[in-house]
């Protein structure tokens, strides 16, 4: 077996991680509203209808900022039938997943469910700019951010929320340039309505923070011009640019499945690429951050086929893309989950997507249990100890060959610096096969023993977590791995998410 090595030393870091880098994204779609986070009649159910056995596991789970409410749902969004009294609340046709929308769960809701998960739960508001503009986003921002004494703060109290949602970060739109969305724009068209749109909700509030809409995968036909355009119009007046991206396999391509960090970082780092090109063109010394507000596996091609079934007939909270995550999912989800904190210096707010029932970590029934998929394990370790100063990472691996990218490491890692000297090494063994042996150099880093190592890894690349069996996959110790003159020394098994910690 060949061994893969990198050094690590406190001289070379990448960046500070940003702890909106574990956000999260709850959108009115399927059953991630209605039956996953609110349900009234669940025996669990507190007085405001929200389940206390998915608040449970979000706050294990460790998520931050919260994106809300969509994703495509947004684009077609009115706000004020989320507020006021329920039963006046309208019911609405959902175009993005045509189904109805109850508006039973609200702006008012939603606020309150992030103050149950804890202060790190902060609001990220995305904004409608398909089917509205400049007007209702001003109106919005009044009625969730104005402290009193106008018409729209004044509602708020009325409507019981006397103190304001204090709402900050603000995303301009939802994917803008696809076909698909609801009022879909041109670059042109959408630079125009975002800079707009920022240059008014900044006089309301300097200080906001807003997302302009980037392409919505890098496979998009007018990606990194549209970047270009939409920055152009925008570059002095937004802090982040937005990036999506899922990733399955194709043609039963396992191999490239597993390499899909490989397109996630050439995805940031074109971005980046685009950003600073507009900032030099434009003589200016301000960065633009990335907001990687989509991410996650997600087996695009089956919903596709639902899609065009014909079969969906505006049901309220239809079962839609509730994936079932297995042990391979999940080394790539935690592959993904490394290429974002390798990026830690640009990429300063994330979210996963989804939070519950569609394409998500934690699923539900109605009525009835709450459990972890496999991929809630990755996102609940990286939140946890994904904390400090990323260290620059350079592996010396050995290799395989992927059909989509060519010759890819078979080590896939990073490791952050905890304010308090420890180190922790996250590393994916992407080989199917065979394990990996690993040494990791330790320069100017007073570290003397290895505190834990946990893999997720399981001889059936297949096992989930089901309703039936929702213990059968979770991460295991592993034994041998050990630290030595300043050598970490360890062999990752196949097909592995490894967590090793360093005191």
């Amino acid at each position: 077996m060949h061994t893969a090595r990198f050094t690590l030393n406190p001289a070379f870091t990448i960046g500070e991680v940003n702890p909106r880098l574990f956000g999260s994204f709850v959108e009115h779609l399927g059953r991630c509203v209605y039956t996953g986070i609110f349900e009234p009649d669940h025996p669990t159910a507190d007085e405001a209808g929200l389940r206390q056995d998915v608040l449970d596991l979000v706050k294990e789970l460790g998520v931050t900022a919260i994106r809300y409410p969509g994703g495509n749902f947004v684009s077609g969004y009115k706000w004020e039938d989320s507020v006021g009294p329920v039963e006046d609340r309208p019911r609405r046709l959902d175009l993005a997943w045509r189904s109805t929308e109850t508006n039973r769960f609200g702006l008012s809701e939603y606020i309150a469910f992030l103050k149950k998960i804890g202060p790190q739960a902060e609001p990220m508001m995305a904004l409608n700019l398909g089917t509205r503009g400049v007007a209702e986003a001003l109106e919005l921002q009044e009625y969730a951010n104005h402290p009193a004494g106008t018409a729209l703060s004044d509602l708020r109290a009325a409507h019981g929320d006397k103190d304001p949602f204090g709402i900050n970060l603000w995303c301009l739109g939802n994917e803008m340039d696809g076909p698909w969305q609801t009022g879909h724009k041109t670059a042109e068209e959408y630079g125009r309505a975002a800079a707009e749109t920022a240059r008014a909700m900044r006089q309301i509030d300097p200080g906001v923070e807003l997302v302009a809409c980037g392409s919505s995968s890098q496979s998009m036909p007018t990606f990194a011009a549209w970047e270009a355009t939409v920055l152009e119009e925008t570059y002095d007046l937004v802090d982040y640019i937005s990036l999506h991206a899922y990733y399955q396999p194709e043609d039963g391509d396992l191999d490239s499945f597993l390499a899909s960090a490989v397109d996630m970082e050439s995805f940031i780092e074109n971005v980046v690429a685009t950003a600073d090109h507009i900032g030099a063109k434009l003589k200016s010394k301000k960065k633009i951050n990335l907001s990687f507000d989509e991410w996650n596996v997600w087996y695009m091609s089956e919903w596709h086929e639902i899609e065009n079934s014909g079969t969906r007939d505006w049901a309220e909270a239809p079962r839609l893309l509730e994936d079932n995550y297995s042990v391979t999912d999940a080394v790539v989800f935690g592959s993904l989950l490394i290429a974002l904190l390798r990026h830690a210096d640009r990429v300063t707010v994330a979210c996963l997507a989804q939070l519950v029932n569609v394409i998500a970590p934690i699923m539900t029934e109605p009525g009835g249990k709450a459990w972890r998929q496999t991929t809630f394990f990755p996102f609940a370790q990286a939140a946890r100890h994904g904390r400090g100063q990323v260290l620059d990472v350079r592996v010396d691996s050995p290799t395989y060959e992927t059909k989509k990218y060519g010759e890819t490491d078979l080590l896939h890692a990073t490791a952050v610096r905890a304010e308090d000297g420890t180190v922790t090494v996250f590393a994916v063994n992407r080989g199917r096969t065979d394990a990996l042996p690993l040494e990791v150099a330790l320069t100017g880093l007073d570290l003397t023993r290895v505190v834990e190592h946990s893999a997720l890894a399981d001889a059936d690349p297949d096992a989930r977590n089901t309703l039936d069996d929702p213990e059968r996959v979770a991460p295991h110790p592993v034994d041998g791995t050990a630290l030595q003159d300043g050598t970490l020394s360890t062999v990752l098994e196949p097909l592995s998410w490894n967590v090793i910690r360093l005191a």
